[in-house]
């Protein structure tokens, strides 16, 4: 059964969240979300999904809980959220920018702004989901720092940045000064083609696998359970 590109990165997004135990995942996009949710439904039984408001919530949407927004903060401060965000830009250090193109003074595109990036960033693990993999966004300096990155954190405890998935690979921070490494590359991608693509000289090991293919199990929660509707399809097709 051929498995197409945006499964790979479902694939890919749910990975992140493998193992994680009973911490928070906020997933922000479709491909991300249909992740944290294949997540939930096989190896990470434990993680904790939310409405994005007051409520936690089973891998079909319906009420399980209450998360009191004291309690939502205590998460946040205390390591046990794994939010996987968006990218406008991003660096070879993992500094993110949603904020604006340009000078901060006087820029050429105002975007959505810092928002809970820094937060984010500093006190949780936070992983970055790109679904148009270019120089535009895979920059060699973000224009704003607002997710902050290895050369920014300056030892904040619980910062860690476990992945970054594009439409073209998965990415991590695995070398001797957290620079951006190609950990993987989705079938019918080249390292050539990463390389072309990305605004910086990414670190690439000798030998880079393909993504891992799902297996029968996923691809059915995937396409009958999950994502019926095929709304990965809107954010990467093929």
């Amino acid at each position: 059964m051929t498995v197409t590109r945006s499964e790979y990165c479902v694939i890919a997004c749910a990975d992140a969240w493998r193992g994680a135990g009973e911490i928070v995942a906020s997933p922000m996009g479709l491909i991300p979300s249909v992740g944290a949710r294949l997540a939930r439904r096989t190896f990470s039984p434990d993680l904790l999904l939310t409405d994005g408001e007051a409520m936690l919530v089973r891998d079909d949407g319906t009420v399980e809980g209450w998360l009191p927004y004291r309690q939502h903060l205590a998460l946040v401060t205390g390591g046990r959220r794994h939010v996987m965000m968006g990218a406008s830009q991003i660096d070879r250090y993992g500094n993110q920018n949603i904020s604006c193109i340009g000078d901060w003074a006087r820029p050429k595109r105002q975007l959505l702004g810092v928002r809970g990036a820094p937060v984010n960033t500093l006190n949780n693990p936070t992983s970055y989901w790109v679904p148009r993999h270019s120089r535009r966004v895979f920059v060699e300096k973000v224009d704003m720092v607002c997710g902050v990155g290895y050369d920014h954190a300056d030892g904040a405890p619980h910062h860690r940045i476990p992945r970054v998935v594009s439409d073209l690979g998965v990415f991590d921070f695995a070398t001797p000064d957290h620079a951006m490494r190609l950990a993987s590359v989705h079938p019918g991608v080249t390292v050539e083609e990463v390389s072309e693509a990305t605004g910086f000289e990414l670190v690439v090991p000798d030998e880079v696998p393909y993504t891992r293919e799902p297996t029968a199990q996923e691809l059915r929660l995937i396409r009958e359970v999950i994502d019926p509707g095929n709304t990965r399809s809107r954010e990467v097709g093929g």
